[in-house]
């Protein structure tokens, strides 16, 4: 007894708060299982890992590069939420030199994010081809000869179409 308050009778609410808790844990799993439809198919069954399927192939495969980098950039967002917190606390006491500190510090981090988004670091399609550089812009392409023209019209001073002269699916010459 300390000051004429038990010791236990500070714990009472955080004990209770714990029971509470993990009775409402216990009774969702029981009342789920319950009345939850069961359908099992091979579907439902089948292992999933991370979005790989599991094949007959070694487990101790090497993952995926992809992987990592998304646990790399997940950590570098962590630390930037990490180093906010700190700075929420004591923003006022800060003052202005806190603010632009912390402006700064996020616009790197979403200067590298950009940056990783630009090399497709998060692209999880099919592997890219790579071209050859003659192969990918032509040095005479310009808008006249890439764009399609379609329903342009060649019209006269009184707003008439000039007998002829239609372009229509046609190219534009220049």
């Amino acid at each position: 007894m300390i000051g004429g308050v038990h010791l236990t009778s500070q714990y009472l609410p955080v004990i209770a708060l714990l029971v509470l808790a993990v009775l409402f844990a216990a009774i969702s799993f029981v009342v789920s299982r319950l009345l939850a439809p069961r359908s099992p198919n091979d579907r439902k069954q089948a292992p999933y890992e991370c979005g790989i399927i599991p094949a007959e192939e070694d487990p101790n495969e090497r993952f995926p590069v992809r992987f990592y980098l998304v646990a790399m950039i997940f950590i570098v967002f962590d630390i930037e939420i990490i180093f906010f917190y700190p700075w929420a606390l004591s923003h006022r006491s800060l003052g202005l030199f806190g603010l632009v500190a912390v402006v700064i510090f996020a616009l790197a981090v979403f200067e590298s994010f950009i940056y990783l988004i630009g090399k497709g670091a998060l692209e999880w399609g099919p592997n890219k081809q790579v071209k050859p550089k003659d192969s990918v812009v032509s040095l005479t392409r310009n808008t006249s000869n890439t764009i399609r023209r379609v329903g342009v019209r060649k019209v006269g001073q009184e707003g008439r179409d000039l007998p002829n002269q239609s372009v229509e699916n046609k190219e534009v010459s220049s």
